[in-house]
């Protein structure tokens, strides 16, 4: 655990150090190829000319993108959009380079997952007061600015919303009615459901459960929907001990085995997707993301709804990552860069996009378009989000030990609570110990 902590804070004084060099280089020329670094403050520009767009999932979203960029140049023929994908699992490294060494791009896609570390170095301009003079302004999801402004850690508006995904869960409706069992729409319907369709004599488990790469945000999932805490922090010191805590998660990690099956213990997120299309297991907990692969696989054999409710139809869930768009403040001609921000984020662009995507849209808008209302999983999704009785626990992304702690240091302790290694009770105190301190340097520095 010494070493872990040692190579934070290296990490951490790595990038102070990386950030001092930067803001002392002298400003250098560049034109509106987004050649800048963090230290360049760069200018409004003519409004016109070429602008570089980083898409911080390449591949994956290009062809829309590129749809959405031939758009905004039929409407805005005195600007070029020069598109860069950028792969979403080097996209974080990429960044912190470009930083230190020049190549920002004018506009990227940065989601709030990443968004502390690049906003802490100094490369993204603060939007708020752009948003209160655009067409957006009242016209973005309030609690997907709420997650952008929180995980800036200052309170600034870093990011403009495009998109967020949600917890889903993902339910057989074949094997439930066979066993005439209603929707697992709350807590107790859970976990009845998960015993009622485990039959392991014959390879059948009511559940699913993830204990590899990615498990934590899961399990963080289930505690604060059945405890019903509705912040992460109490003062300085973190909720994830509390004993409502501690007890549902107890509760959840009492279904390895029991009702799922053992090869859970090493779940990723495609092992646990595949096995749950392939097999006869009732429930499965994921995001929007997988629908299609579940309706290739099950043909309408399935539904998915948002994380279950407690029994008073109170909804409690952690926050899930918001997908955004950043403006650099390197950029040379920051007025075109943001006119295709504002042309992303707009009613008909954020519709295309998050059609695509299968995502909930950030535009209010477009969250009430067609494709969303025909798209139960979707539909509901956003109905979870804006709901009035939903409390969104904010995870503390604007920690820059935030992806450490909950990754590499504690999925293969989540491991050993599921083998019986280890107590929920020492898990999470372990957790909540690295999380308060991590907080407490954290505030030491800000």
């Amino acid at each position: 655990m010494k070493s872990s902590i040692r190579i934070r804070r290296s990490r951490r004084a790595a990038v102070a150090v990386a950030l001092g060099s930067v803001l002392a280089l002298t400003a250098t020329a560049c034109g509106d190829d987004g050649s800048g670094s963090a230290g360049d403050k760069g200018n409004e520009g003519s409004g016109k000319g070429t602008i570089t767009f980083w898409d911080n999932n390449g591949g994956v979203r290009t062809d829309v993108w590129k749809q959405i960029i031939a758009d905004f140049e039929k409407q805005n023929p005195d600007i070029k959009v020069d598109y860069v994908g950028v792969p979403a699992a080097s996209v974080q490294s990429k960044y912190d380079t470009s930083i230190q060494g020049g190549g920002l791009p004018d506009v990227g896609g940065v989601g709030t997952a990443m968004l502390a570390e690049v906003a802490a170095q100094g490369a993204l301009e603060p939007l708020d007061s752009r948003l209160a003079k655009s067409s957006l302004n009242g016209k973005l999801n309030e609690k997907f600015l709420e997650s952008v402004k929180a995980a800036g850690g200052d309170g600034k508006t870093y990011s403009v919303p495009t998109s967020a995904n949600n917890g889903t869960l993902w339910y057989r409706t074949d094997l439930f009615g066979a066993a005439k069992l209603d929707p697992p729409t709350t807590w107790t319907k859970f976990f009845a459901a998960a015993d009622r369709l485990t039959d392991e004599g014959n390879n059948k488990f009511g559940y699913t459960i993830r204990g590899g790469e990615g498990s934590i945000a899961q399990a963080l999932d289930a505690m604060y929907g059945q405890s019903g805490i509705t912040s992460f922090w109490n003062g300085d010191k973190t909720t994830v001990n509390d004993p409502k805590n501690i007890a549902a998660l107890e509760k959840y990690v009492g279904l390895y085995k029991k009702d799922t099956p053992s090869a859970d213990v090493n779940n990723d997120f495609t092992k646990m997707v595949a096995q749950w299309d392939s097999g006869t297991i009732g429930m499965l907990s994921h995001n929007l993301g997988s629908y299609a692969d579940h309706e290739k696989a099950l043909s309408g054999r399935f539904k998915g709804i948002p994380n279950p409710t407690l029994d008073d139809g109170t909804r409690v869930q952690v926050s899930n990552p918001v997908d955004g768009l950043g403006l650099f403040k390197s950029s040379k001609n920051k007025a075109a860069a943001w006119k295709f921000i504002e042309f992303a984020a707009s009613h008909e662009a954020n519709s295309e996009w998050n059609e695509s995507a299968g995502q909930v849209p950030a535009n209010t808008e477009a969250a009430q378009d067609a494709w969303v209302r025909a798209s139960e999983p979707t539909k509901l999704a956003a109905e979870a989000l804006n709901g009035a009785s939903t409390k969104i626990v904010q995870l503390p992304y604007y920690l820059p030990d935030w992806n450490t702690v909950s990754k590499a240091d504690n999925e293969p302790n989540f491991q050993k609570v599921l083998l019986g290694k280890l107590t929920a009770k020492e898990f999470l105190d372990t957790l909540a110990d690295q999380l308060d301190k991590a907080q407490a340097d954290w505030k030491k520095n800000h």
